[in-house]
């Protein structure tokens, strides 16, 4: 059902996922735009890279909140709206939320529709949606990162592990949750194009957790 109180929170939801948090922390303690160096991204990684590790986590903290905050937006349309917690209205109506707020990151409003690659708001959002299944994808990152050192291999890894655990781990039987998780496959597989190209001709950067500010 249409009403103002889901209108009010997907435009919400919108500006939450436009918050710039890369662009605005970097402009105002290090008088840099990540977006015109590194990886050319407003994200926590690109943010990492050029700042140093607490930009880097800072920024990835927000960015998380943002699509966890956006998110729970479907906890104050209203009951009667969607439905009780545990339905799959309410989580259609979270899913909807969410991938509202991966859009307002990749496009956001504030920041000329420049944007990251919205893996860090995704994770947001599965956090809010299926908490277990979110703490499996952090395990498969973390692993993955200890051994390769690459963010984008452990962040496509951890992405196709969601769906899978769905499945097979978790054993939901929301379908819309299984569904949204092959669509997070594909749109990680778009946004990280580019990596994938170098993961395969070996030219990935590798990451430093413990870099310090970079002289820009």
């Amino acid at each position: 059902m249409i009403s103002i109180f889901s209108i009010t929170a997907v435009l919400a939801a919108y500006l939450f996922g436009s918050i710039p948090s890369a662009v605005w922390i970097g402009q105002a303690f290090y008088g840099i735009d990540v977006r015109e160096y590194g990886s050319g991204n407003a994200g926590a990684t690109n943010t990492l890279r050029v700042l140093g590790t607490k930009a880097g986590i800072t920024v990835m903290t927000l960015d998380i909140l943002k699509g966890y905050t956006a998110t729970n937006l479907a906890y104050f349309i209203g009951l009667s709206i969607t439905g009780p917690q545990d339905s799959i209205q309410f989580v259609n109506y979270q899913l909807a939320l969410g991938i509202t707020a991966v859009m307002g990151h990749l496009f956001p409003v504030f920041a000329g529709f420049r944007g990251g690659k919205g893996i860090a708001t995704l994770f947001g959002m599965v956090l809010a949606v299926h908490f277990d299944a979110a703490l499996f994808c952090v395990g498969v990152f973390v692993l993955v990162l200890m051994v390769s050192k690459y963010v984008s291999l452990s962040s496509i890894l951890a992405g196709f592990a969601f769906p899978l655990s769905i499945i097979f781990v978790f054993h939901s039987p929301l379908r819309a949750v299984v569904l949204y998780g092959m669509c997070i496959c594909v749109l990680i597989l778009i946004t990280h194009q580019k990596n994938i190209e170098r993961l395969l001709k070996g030219k990935e950067s590798k990451i430093n957790m413990f870099k310090k500010k970079t002289a820009v």
